[in-house]
C-alpha cells in the first residue's frame, strides 16, 4: 500500500503537448506511470506519441478515460485556471510543478479546492513517486527510488533526491515520496502528508525535511507530539541563513523572529525528531533511529 498512489490511478498530463510536459509524460511513462490521456486546449483529438489521447478539457479527459489524477506543466499565468479545471472535473489529485504562480491566483485555488475535495501537491514541487506500484507524477528521477517501507516528504526538490538517494543507497526503500513544494501557498503541507502515513499499514518510519520560513514545521511538531506512532526523523535546510533573507524558494522568509531553522529544530526535537545535522546524513539518522527494513534489491 502507499499513500495517494495505487495500480489504480489513472494520470491525465495537462500541458502534455509542451516541451516540458512532452519530455517529462515520456519520462513518466518509461517509469510505468499509468498515464491515460493528455490535455491542451485547442488540440482535442491529436494524439501524443501515438498512444495518448488529447482533450480540450480535464472534462473531457476524465469522462473519455476516467482519469482520477493530473500532472500540470503549464506556464504560471495560466497554472491556476489549469489547477481549477482538474478540480472542477473531479479529479481526485492534482500535482501541480508549476513554479512562479501569483500568490493571488493561489488564494482563489485554496479556496476553489476546499469546495470539491480536490487534493493538491505543489505548485513549485516535483510531484510525488510511489515505486511499490510503479506510479511516478512529476519530475522525480525514478531510478534513484527503491520501492521499500520508508515515507519522505520535502519542502525541497532537491533535497527530495538527496534523501531518497541516500534511502536507497543503504538499502532503505520508500513507500511513498513527496515534494510538497515551497511556496507560502499551496495544497498538502506536511501534517496532512505525516497523517496518511500514521494511517497505512505499510509504512515503517518517514523522514521530513523543512526549511527556514513559515511555521509549518512547528505544526508538524505538534502532531508528531500529539498524533504520531511511527519514527520521523528530519533535516532543516537554512541553519546558516542571514536574518530577514529570503533563500531560494518564495516560502523561506524568516519574519518577525519566526521561523527560524533554530526555532524549528528545537520543535522538532522537543516532539521527540531525530534532526540530522547535515543534508549527508539524513540516510544514516534514520538507520540509527532504528525500526526501518532493509531491501532487497
Amino acid at each position: 500500500m502507499t499513500i495517494l498512489l495505487n495500480k489504480k490511478t489513472r494520470v491525465c498530463v495537462q500541458g502534455i503537448t509542451g516541451g516540458a510536459g512532452a519530455v517529462h509524460t515520456r519520462r513518466m511513462l518509461a517509469s510505468g506511470t499509468n498515464i491515460v490521456a493528455g490535455v491542451t486546449p485547442g488540440k482535442g483529438g491529436a494524439m501524443f506519441d501515438e498512444r495518448i489521447p488529447v482533450f480540450d478539457t480535464v472534462v473531457r479527459a476524465r469522462e473519455q478515460t476516467g482519469a482520477n489524477a493530473a500532472v500540470i506543466f503549464v506556464p504560471a499565468a495560466f497554472a491556476a485556471d489549469t489547477i481549477m479545471d482538474a478540480a472542477y472535473a473531479g479529479v481526485e489529485l492534482v500535482v501541480c510543478i508549476t513554479e512562479g504562480i501569483p500568490a493571488v491566483d493561489m488564494v482563489k485555488v485554496r479556496s476553489f479546492i476546499q469546495q470539491t475535495g480536490t487534493r493538491l501537491i505543489g505548485p513549485n514541487c516535483p510531484g510525488l513517486i510511489a515505486p511499490t506500484v510503479r506510479q511516478n507524477l512529476g519530475i522525480i528521477p525514478a531510478h534513484i527510488a527503491l520501492s521499500g517501507r520508508v515515507g519522505v516528504i520535502s519542502r525541497s526538490g532537491t533535497l527530495t533526491y538527496e534523501a531518497m538517494s541516500q534511502l536507497t543507497a543503504l538499502g532503505i526503500g520508500q513507500s511513498t515520496c513527496i515534494g510538497i513544494g515551497g511556496d507560502p501557498i499551496g495544497g498538502m503541507d506536511f501534517v496532512d502528508c505525516l497523517r496518511l502515513f500514521e494511517e497505512d499499514a505499510d509504512t515503517d518510519a518517514v523522514v521530513m525535511i523543512g526549511e527556514i520560513g513559515g511555521v509549518a514545521e512547528e505544526e508538524a511538531a505538534e502532531f508528531i507530539s500529539s498524533e504520531m506512532e511511527k519514527p520521523v526523523v528530519a533535516f532543516i535546510a537554512g541553519t546558516s541563513a542571514p536574518p530577514g533573507k529570503r533563500m531560494g524558494h518564495a516560502g523561506a522568509i524568516i519574519s518577525g523572529g519566526r521561523g527560524t531553522a533554530g526555532a524549528k529544530i528545537q520543535a522538532l526535537e522537543k516532539a521527540g525528531v531525530a534532526v540530522a545535522a547535515s543534508p549527508a546524513r539524513i540516510g544514516e539518522t534514520l538507520k540509527a533511529a532504528g525500526g526501518v527494513s532493509i531491501s532487497p534489491r
